[in-house]
This record gives C-alpha cells, structure tokens and sequence, in this order.
C-alpha cells in the first residue's frame, strides 16, 4: 500500500508510530560544512532530495473563516515541525469569510486556502532541512475537527539525482506534464 494511501485512510499518521519513527531513522540531512545547518538537502533510502512537500485537504473542517485561529495554528505548525518563521501573512475574504495566506519560513513555506462554506481548506507545507512537517497533521486536526484529512507527499527535488548525473550544466529544459 502506498504512503498516500495509508495518509488518506489515516494510518500512520502519528508522530510515534512505527512509521515515523522509521522515518526518522532512514531519513537523514546533509550538512557539507558540518555546521548543522537546516537547509541542506536530506537524504532518505538512499535518494537524495530538497525536501519534504505536503499537500493536505480538510474535509467537513471548522473555525476556517476564524483568522486570529488560523494564524495561531501555523504559529503552532511551525514550531511543532521545528521550523523557523520568518513572516506570516493571512488575508480574509469577503462576503464568505475565507483566508488565504503563507507562513514564510527559513525551510520554506505553509499556505492555507479555506472555503468556510463548503468545511473544505486547502494548505500546501513544504520544508527542507532538520524539519519534520508530518508533524503539522497533527495539529491540523485538532485546530480545525476536519471529518477527512487526505495528505499527498512529495519528496522535491530527487529528480535533481538524475538531472546531475550528467554534466553539471544541462542546455535542455525538461517539460513534465501534470
């Protein structure tokens, strides 16, 4: 069964499962400089990678045109994840009270759209380094009591693993289509 699979049914979803902690085990970052430093590439079953993309929608979620929540709950993400926020930016819309926005972080990013009239929102987290965004599920949940959580993983960047197997600088662009 794959990861999207066992994310969509919600197995394995917690930070002490068997599963993550296996992931944490074969999942390593790369510092060349041995400084430590969080934004680094990391390394997991041998494929190299920029980091750690999650795409989750909430289904039948609540408190999604609640701003001042929304921005706690990326607060919470963040540090829960071990990330380091740089900026965070919500804005509502009216008449139906969504909020779109980003928080901005030294890893990356976490960007949320909510449609509080359907109980759906959208949130994109992507972090590279010492990071663990599977941990924002979690807090997720609890912040906004979805019915269904469905989370897409991305690992970005391993294709780069067979883009420099060549030469260094390549003239060709490839084209992916969705």
């Amino acid at each position: 069964m794959s990861s999207d699979a066992l994310f969509q049914l919600g197995m394995d979803l917690d930070h002490g499962s068997s599963t993550a902690q296996t992931e944490e085990k074969l999942s390593r970052c790369l510092s060349p400089d041995g400084e430590g430093r969080k934004d680094f590439f990391c390394e997991r079953d041998g494929v190299r990678y920029a980091g750690t993309h999650l795409i989750i929608d909430l289904v039948r979620a609540e408190r999604l045109d609640d701003l001042e929540h929304i921005e706690r709950t990326l607060r919470r993400c963040v540090e829960v994840a071990g990330a380091t926020l740089l900026h965070i930016h919500l804005h509502r819309f009216t008449p139906n009270g969504g909020v779109s926005g980003v928080a901005v972080l030294a890893e990356s990013h976490i960007s949320i759209h909510s449609w509080p009239e359907y109980g759906y929102a959208a949130l994109d987290v992507f972090m590279c380094g010492q990071t663990d965004p599977r941990a924002a599920i979690d807090v997720l949940k609890e912040a906004f009591s979805p019915g269904r959580v469905v989370v897409k993983e991305h690992m970005r960047g391993k294709e780069m693993n067979r883009w420099n197997a060549g030469s260094k600088r390549r003239s060709t662009v490839a084209s992916v289509s969705a």
